[in-house]
């Protein structure tokens, strides 16, 4: 299976509870964090919702 990269880029001050508890659940909790993730629907989806948040490096 693919592993994605997943790099928080900004903030998660102001934004809604359910966009930060995605990006808790994603791993991230500070800026420039990276984590690696299988790439699934299941992820796909939960880096959709924050998309304005994070950067997918695909490797």
């Amino acid at each position: 299976m693919a592993v994605i990269k997943v790099k928080q880029i900004k903030s998660k001050i102001s934004c809604k509870p359910a966009q930060v508890k995605t990006l808790e659940s994603l791993g991230l909790r500070r800026i420039n964090q990276v984590k690696e993730h299988d790439d699934t629907p299941v992820i796909r989806g939960m880096i959709y919702k924050v998309r304005h948040l994070v950067e997918v490096i695909e490797s």
